[in-house]
């Protein structure tokens, strides 16, 4: 399931085909069973939906939908699936695509709660590309909420 929810997102990422890998994802939330799906799906899944959605109330639907399952997920059931990172390491990129969307709503009060519970995250992250990208979008969200 992992892998087909990846083929989503290269289809967004490296083609550029949103709606195609929107599709997808829509395709792969029926077969899951939606938000009663395995945790680690619901929250990868929906993840990658927030980021294919033309309406940012849409966008942070799933994201809350992300934020609910991570909730859910255990570091043994990550550790399973081959994902190489902890759960806890999951909560900064979401509490980001959170804050994101409620700045772009102009909820800035929730959008700064979003970024202290992320920046409160931040500790495990890798030293890595994943690690500096999330860094990096805090720091955006950080100066476009000061």
């Amino acid at each position: 399931m992992l892998t087909r929810i990846n083929e989503g997102v290269q289809l967004h990422h490296q083609q550029g085909r949103r709606e195609a890998a929107r599709d997808l994802f829509a395709q792969v939330w029926e077969e899951i069973g939606g938000d009663l799906g395995d945790p680690l799906h619901v929250c990868v899944l929906a993840h990658s939906m927030a980021d294919v959605q033309d309406d940012v109330h849409e966008e942070l639907l799933w994201d809350q939908r992300a934020l609910a399952a991570a909730d859910l997920l255990t570091d043994d059931r990550v550790a399973r699936a081959g994902v190489p990172m902890s759960v806890a390491a999951l909560y900064p990129s979401l509490h980001l695509n959170l804050g994101e969307c409620y700045r772009r709503l102009g909820d800035l009060d929730r959008a700064r709660e979003c970024l202290r519970h992320a920046r409160a995250g931040i500790g495990a992250l890798g030293d890595d590309a994943y690690g500096q990208l999330i860094r990096d979008g805090l720091d955006t969200l950080a100066r476009q909420l000061s």
